[in-house]
């Protein structure tokens, strides 16, 4: 994943949301999926991730599976979402309305869904 990655997948989202007829989700499907690729891109050494944008029965369900065992820390009591960093999973909780990490043998999924 390169360092615009991001942008190319929001946009890629976008159009999603518009053929779906969901464009009032486009804030918060963007703002997430641009936060769990960005920590892709900060914190999976290779970098290598497999994004998905889902529509589901009442919105769109986002994944992003790496290969790294690391899993993510526990966003933090009263993040400063202006920070510079450590403000993605708090941010992910606040536009999202579910979100979990799922370990596998070989890496982890986070995924989180947003309803109309």
């Amino acid at each position: 994943m390169g360092e615009h990655s991001p942008y190319f997948m929001r946009r890629a989202a976008r159009v999603y949301l518009t053929v779906w007829q969901l464009p009032h989700l486009t804030e918060p499907v963007t703002l997430a999926l641009t936060e769990l690729l960005t920590n892709v891109h900060r914190h999976v050494p290779d970098r290598w991730c497999v994004s998905t944008v889902i529509r589901t029965l009442d919105g769109v369900r986002i994944e992003v599976y790496d290969r790294s065992p690391v899993l993510p820390a526990p966003p933090p009591q009263g993040a400063d979402l202006l920070a510079e960093s450590g403000r993605g999973l708090a941010m992910l909780a606040l536009v999202t309305d579910t979100w979990d990490v799922v370990v596998h043998d070989e890496g982890k999924t986070i995924w989180c869904e947003v309803s109309e």
